[in-house]
């Protein structure tokens, strides 16, 4: 079983990021949030806030869109920012870990017949979070409730804060770009157990 984060892993860019710019150009008055989001994303760097509040606050632009013409039109736009790489070697058991929102991924996950999506779950409507952002530490919990002991084959991510779930595979691999490396543990804390 191969997992893959998806962000900037198996997609070229950030997804949530693509996903805003795409409605903020069919719904200009998501702008009026920017203010809000600003000030969130700062008190999140300070430690004031976390980042699911942070993200809860992002996401408050969904009450201005229509997610349900919206969201498959998005799709049908940016699947080509799907990678080469993850097209030529996909499997019907890979797994997406993703701190994305889980209804944004689903779509594109279907369409690439990926049967297990973990992500963020939050409320396409509201932008509420039911649990916590999906990063770090909380991947690997995630992936324990569903797949138990379940090994790893190999993981792939473009960051470091997955090290939780690149200790836990037989090979991890680090993706920036086109560019596919060997995962390399920077510092005592983070290598293998």
């Amino acid at each position: 079983m191969n997992v893959y984060d998806f962000d900037k892993t198996i997609y070229y860019n950030d997804s949530t990021s693509d996903f805003y710019v795409f409605c903020l150009k069919r719904h200009f008055g998501i702008v009026k949030h920017f203010p809000k989001t600003m000030l969130f994303f700062i008190l999140y760097l300070i430690k004031i806030k976390t980042k699911t509040q942070f993200k809860e606050v992002m996401y408050e632009f969904l009450h201005e869109v229509e997610i349900e013409k919206d969201l498959p039109d998005f799709w049908e736009s940016h699947k080509k920012k799907i990678k080469p790489f993850y097209l030529n070697q996909k499997k019907s058991d890979d797994v997406i870990i993703s701190a994305s929102p889980e209804f944004l991924l689903e779509p594109i996950c279907k369409e690439l017949g990926i049967n297990y999506l973990m992500a963020s779950v939050v409320d396409c409507k509201t932008g509420k979070y039911t649990g916590i952002n999906c990063h770090g530490k909380e991947k690997v919990r995630r992936y324990r409730e569903k797949f138990g002991e379940t090994k790893i084959d190999e993981f792939y991510s473009d960051a470091y804060c997955d090290t939780p779930l690149a200790k836990i595979a037989e090979k991890s691999f680090m993706v920036k770009g086109d560019k596919i490396s060997d995962w390399k543990f920077i510092s005592q804390k983070n290598r293998p157990l």
